[in-house]
């Protein structure tokens, strides 16, 4: 397993992370015929939030990055913007990375996380080795849960 360390990300890691989203998602989203250059870096930029981002170095260089959000009204975390540069991937440095954050969850009490995946992804096989089971699917992404469910409104 490679050593590697999480940083917590600042306004001037957009644009690497936008270079880099594009770069892990394009397969997958040329794929599914969706693919747009231009697109896939400016959602990254119109949803980027530096305090809940955290860059992940190798050697003290930039190998990815990840995002877990909360979601209050839901009362869960939803774990966003998970990349590792192909480069760096099959050295364990996502598992690693993805088992610190659940850990950190686990001892904050937050019970449930979320996220989605693109269909067909490998990334698939990592959540689920991490207990995520498929919540609901659509054409393009596959959302996954990973904890107790929450119950329905009104089933006290």
């Amino acid at each position: 397993m490679a050593d590697w360390e999480l940083r917590p990300a600042s306004a001037a890691d957009v644009e690497p992370i936008a270079e880099l989203r594009a770069d892990v998602l394009r397969g997958d989203l040329e794929r599914l015929g969706r693919y747009d250059a231009r697109r896939v870096r400016q959602r990254l930029r119109d949803g980027f939030e530096p305090g809940r981002t955290w860059v992940i170095e190798v050697g003290g260089a930039f190998a990815g990055c990840v995002a877990l959000r909360p979601d209050a009204g839901a009362r869960c975390h939803w774990l966003e913007h998970f990349y590792v540069g192909a480069q760096h991937q099959g050295r364990g440095i996502g598992s690693g990375v993805l088992g610190e954050l659940l850990e950190r969850c686990d001892r904050d009490g937050v019970r449930v996380v979320r996220l989605n995946v693109l269909r067909g992804s490998p990334a698939r096989r990592l959540y689920e080795r991490y207990g995520f089971v498929v919540e609901a699917e659509d054409p393009v992404d596959v959302f996954m849960v990973r904890g107790e469910r929450e119950p329905a409104p009104g089933s006290d």
